[in-house]
């Protein structure tokens, strides 16, 4: 699909993923989930993306919701811009609209990276929560100010939040509903690092590098939800039976005879397998609906 309000580019292994309604703050609208959507299944079907980079045109990250609609712009009864158009619950109740695209970064089989260029307010930080690691300008702000709107934390981020944070921190941004500064968020373990501004993208295009030249994509793809779906683990008992699934299907397969044999022959290592056809069904579906 052509696309309006978000860019997506793939060079040498790495998709980049920005947010561009730099007019608008890069503010989260119906069209731009669609879009976001659709480069999330993109990235999983293209074996020639190993990682993925998401960062925002402009000074902002993601501003939140477009609060265009005004007052409505929350009523399911006025506007569906917030939901997920005809998709509901069980119950008929239409779905969450950044909840689809939070659930959709979470089943991605390639690594996620944020690059926080500037504002993420809203759904423009709680739909970042299952990305694998955020990376932060100085000029960053952030805030969970639903509680200021009159409305409730959204994009399945009173599961995602609890879990990067801990309840105190996550319950103390969502109550208050405060914007703060990149430090803060390094502080709470909302991100990893900081960096100047201008060193922002060379540090996550670094780390995708790193990633995307050193490793098996389907190594990466099943930890990836190794450790996700991990979370939820009602035991390490369920981690290790995971584990062990997971260790006798590729053990056995070939990407793990050429990581060794690389490693003894000290050469770079030459994957063969691909996500696309060698992912083994040992790998967790997760997140179930």
């Amino acid at each position: 699909m052509p696309y309006t309000q978000i860019a997506y580019d793939v060079q040498d292994g790495i998709a980049t993923l920005t947010l561009n309604r730099p007019d608008r703050m890069n503010a989260y609208t119906e069209t731009m989930r669609a879009e976001t959507l659709d480069a999330f299944d993109r990235i999983d079907a293209d074996d020639a993306v190993r990682v993925v980079v998401v960062t925002g045109a402009g000074r902002a990250f993601c501003a939140g919701a477009d609060l265009q609609a005004g007052g409505d712009t929350f009523n399911q009864d006025k506007t569906r811009d917030m939901f997920a158009g005809d998709d509901v619950l069980e119950d008929g109740t239409p779905r969450d609209g950044g909840g689809t695209v939070a659930l959709r970064i979470a089943r991605c089989l390639k690594p996620v990276i944020g690059a926080f260029n500037g504002a993420a307010v809203g759904v423009g930080v709680t739909m970042t929560l299952p990305m694998d690691v955020r990376l932060a300008s100085e000029k960053a702000k952030f805030g969970f100010v639903f509680a200021r709107r009159g409305i409730v934390t959204e994009a399945a981020s009173s599961w995602f939040l609890p879990r990067l944070v801990g309840i105190a921190q996550a319950m103390e941004w969502a109550a208050t509903g405060r914007v703060f500064d990149a430090q803060e968020a390094l502080r709470g373990g909302l991100v990893s690092r900081v960096y100047a501004p201008d060193e922002l993208l060379p540090a996550a295009y670094a780390l995708a590098r790193e990633i995307a030249d050193n490793t098996s994509a389907v190594s990466v793809a099943a930890i990836r939800r190794l450790m996700w779906s991990g979370l939820s683990a009602s035991s390490p008992w369920d981690a290790h039976a995971a584990d062990s699934r997971l260790m006798a299907a590729l053990g056995a397969a070939p990407d793990a005879a050429e990581g060794v044999t690389s490693f003894l022959e000290k050469r770079p290592a030459e994957f063969p397998m691909s996500v696309s056809k060698d992912l083994p069904p040992q790998v967790p579906d997760w997140p179930l609906r």
